[in-house]
């Protein structure tokens, strides 16, 4: 299995959703352009917009390390506008994806124990 799937969970800083909403169709935007390997990039808000969930799929680590390059001068400014809750890293990153995410506080690494495609473990 070599396809990754990332979940965020943000809380979006007080009077900083305009600029979230912008900067989100920015990184679409780029990511339409230059994410071949990025087979989904999704934002789900809580009915007030004070929260958001973004789920991320991606071909593999070589995919989702490209991304994270592409987004790497507006995920600051993405980061500026909200909190981190929570993320989560769900597959089999290769070893230099595996040694990125080390390096961060977040998110959580979880790899398969079992799948419909693949034998239980």
């Amino acid at each position: 299995m070599t396809e990754l799937m990332g979940i965020a969970r943000f809380e979006i800083h007080e009077g900083k959703l305009d600029e979230f909403l912008r900067l989100s169709a920015e990184a679409e935007e780029i990511v339409r352009a230059k994410d071949p390997g990025t087979l989904q990039y999704d934002t789900f808000f809580n009915e007030d917009r004070t929260e958001c969930v973004i789920i991320e799929r991606y071909r593999d680590s070589e995919a989702a390390m490209a991304h994270a390059a592409n987004l790497a001068d507006l995920s600051a400014k993405v980061l500026d506008t909200v909190t981190v809750v929570h993320g989560e890293v769900l597959g089999e990153p290769n070893p230099e994806l595996r040694a990125n995410l080390a390096g961060m506080d977040v998110p959580q690494l979880f790899t398969p124990y079992r799948s419909m495609g693949a034998p239980s473990a």
